[in-house]
């Protein structure tokens, strides 16, 4: 199930959505048995920003039926902190890697992109303009123009592959999609949380999380992914990276049918850190059975396997 992804090639068409597996944590608990098995065919950071950030004040989760809202705020150690201990550590993962980025301005992100386009170790980069708990989150995902004004101050300064992470939050994902492909976008990817709220149990009035409202995802957002998706892929030509609630790999063949060339993981990855390799397993079982797909995936096995 080798797949091609923008001068990539990828082992199998699975790849966790930023923010949601910390391949550093993961490492201190499995050592090196997570690198033998790593669960993803490419592995996408935690966004990073210019400056430290500490994210948005307890409590940052509330649990759904079918799901979970988070309003974590997208702690990181900024750009600095980030090139000095993590970039180091990152790229020991046997995985191409693509570094998320998210600014207030064309200018700030440009930056960060520049800070990254010598950086051997990164594969390519991911512009967050949809994360709903960070007010200035919306400003360049929201509408066409503004994402084609990222663009034109962006794509001059790197040759790495850039990939656009969109917004559900707005009046219409395609045509920023098709914006972001016309200013020299490589990729999209889709869909970003949606905006949700949960209140206070015991307080009447009051919402429970500290940011006050936060992300919905999980498989409460499926449906709306596969929508996006299809609706996006009959804008644009460039790949999609498709998202939201995939639990099986029957979930992942479907975003895959509605227009996705790879298909990324994240709030499953919670309940199963090993879901990458289990879902890359059963979408190989379903291609090998409809005759869809001429390789064959074997995840495999080692101590981390084993250890979860």
């Amino acid at each position: 199930m080798t797949v091609s992804f923008l001068g990539l090639e990828l082992r199998h068409p699975v790849t966790n959505a930023s923010g949601t597996f910390d391949a550093l944590a993961a490492r201190a608990v499995f050592g090196d048995a997570l690198l033998a098995d790593f669960p993803f065919a490419a592995f996408v950071t935690k966004t990073v920003t210019t400056a430290p950030r500490q994210g948005n004040p307890p409590p940052r989760l509330w649990e759904l039926g079918a799901g979970m809202i988070n309003s974590i705020g997208l702690p990181n150690k900024g750009v600095e902190g980030f090139l000095a201990e993590d970039l180091p550590r990152l790229a020991e993962l046997p995985v191409p890697l693509v570094v998320n980025v998210m600014g207030s301005s064309p200018e700030e992100v440009a930056a960060l992109v520049r800070a990254f386009a010598e950086r051997g170790e990164v594969a390519g980069l991911e512009l967050n303009v949809s994360c709903p708990n960070v007010k200035t989150g919306l400003l360049m995902g929201a509408e066409p123009g503004e994402t084609a004004a990222l663009l034109e101050a962006v794509r001059p300064c790197t040759d790495k592959p850039l990939i656009v992470k969109l917004t559900p939050n707005c009046a219409e994902p395609a045509a920023v999609a098709a914006a972001a492909e016309a200013h020299g976008a490589d990729a999209v990817s889709l869909i970003n949380t949606v905006r949700g709220t949960a209140m206070h149990p015991g307080r009447p009035g009051e919402a429970w999380l500290g940011g006050g409202s936060g992300g919905v995802s999980g498989p409460a957002v499926r449906a709306v992914a596969l929508a996006q998706v299809r609706e996006v892929r009959g804008r644009v030509a460039i790949p999609i990276v498709g998202m939201g609630g995939v639990q099986s790999g029957r979930h992942a063949r479907d975003l895959l049918d509605a227009g996705a060339d790879l298909v990324a993981v994240g709030t499953e990855t919670f309940r199963d850190p090993r879901a990458g390799s289990r879902i890359a397993a059963e979408l190989a079982g379903i291609g090998a059975k409809s005759g869809t797909d001429s390789g064959v995936f074997t995840a495999p096995r080692s101590d981390f396997a084993h250890n979860v």
